[in-house]
């Protein structure tokens, strides 16, 4: 493994309203709970790592999301390692009733949108190569914002 020259963003930890109902929702994502603390939190994690999520109700058991217009988390990104595994997550989300808000190519990735049950956005998307990011007569890095074939991401996980 290279050795790592800056610094990567290690966990994201969220106020929930209600924990085994974001236990749930995030075990969908496929992330599994690596320990807790009694009823009040929960830390979840993909592949053996100890989390990647920490989920809590110190303070938040049966709140609301703020309302539009307040500063807060715009989205929490999970990245998936392949265009076939963001198809699986995309499918499983949706049978279990979330709304998708978004869908986009980047140019540089494939994402979806949605929202928590706590009304945290989520961001579900698969890099693609970098050989493959577009970019300008420079060389700098263009990325876009195009349309993105959310039947097609999802046949993806259906073939593999």
């Amino acid at each position: 493994m290279a050795e790592r020259k800056g610094p990567q963003v290690g966990h994201i930890h969220l106020r929930v309203a209600d924990l085994e109902r974001a236990v749930a929702f995030y075990a969908l994502l496929g992330f599994e709970v690596q320990a807790r603390i009694g009823k009040t939190a929960a830390f979840l994690g993909a592949d053996g790592y100890h989390h990647h999520i920490g989920l809590n109700v110190w303070g938040s058991r049966g709140g609301t999301p703020p309302p539009p217009g307040h500063t807060g988390l715009f989205h929490g990104a999970y990245l998936y390692p392949d265009r076939a595994a963001l198809g699986r997550v995309v499918r499983r989300v949706t049978e279990a009733g979330f709304a998708l808000t978004g869908a986009s190519d980047h140019g540089v990735s494939e994402a979806v949108y949605l929202d928590d049950p706590d009304g945290n956005g989520v961001e579900l998307y698969r890099d693609r190569p970098a050989e493959d990011w577009p970019r300008g007569l420079d060389g700098a890095l263009v990325m876009t914002n195009g349309p993105l074939d959310v039947a097609g991401l999802i046949a993806a996980g259906d073939a593999a």
